[in-house]
């Protein structure tokens, strides 16, 4: 998002970046270079583009964001989980270079990333499944998901990315 760049907010208006806030202190070319984040972000609502509504239409966006209001948001302890293996066919050992399975293992198999999510995802019950838009299938874990502490462990990808 930048000034003068329009999204449509999932399920709701357009809005229309005017400006963005930053830490006291950021240089300019640090928020030129990206490598600065913004504190807030200015933008108006443009009336009459609502999704779903006559005229909701009558401007185009290249993208449409999801969100959640800071206010409401849950942190939530996210487990992505990936192939065990670097490869399709790990080596099961007693072959000449000398390695074994366990030299075939994924360091990335599990990265933990904190989130924030929607309030309805903290009465979630262990076992609970859900979509993820854009992400993949997630469940509560059945051990480490309770009250106060919201933990989902990635089932799978909409994408299967092992050909890349």
């Amino acid at each position: 998002m930048f000034p003068g760049n329009k999204v449509r907010l999932k399920y709701g208006f357009v809005i229309e970046v005017e400006g963005a806030d930053y830490a006291p202190g950021t240089s300019k070319e640090a928020i030129k270079s990206g490598a600065s984040r913004a504190d807030s972000i200015r933008a108006r609502v443009l009336q009459d583009t609502k999704s779903g509504t006559p005229g909701s239409d009558s401007v185009k966006v290249k993208g449409v964001i999801t969100w959640v209001g800071v206010a409401d948001a849950v942190q939530a302890e996210i487990r992505l989980y990936d192939r065990l293996f670097s490869s399709e066919h790990p080596d099961t050992g007693g072959g000449a270079d000398g390695k074994t399975f366990l030299d075939d293992l994924n360091p990335n198999s599990l990265q933990t990333i904190t989130a924030y999510v929607e309030p309805s995802l903290a009465q979630a019950k262990a076992d609970d499944k859900f979509q993820f838009e854009r992400h993949g299938y997630f469940v509560a874990d059945r051990v480490d998901h309770k009250e106060g502490k919201v933990v989902f462990n990635k089932i799978t990808g909409l994408k299967d990315t092992w050909a890349k």
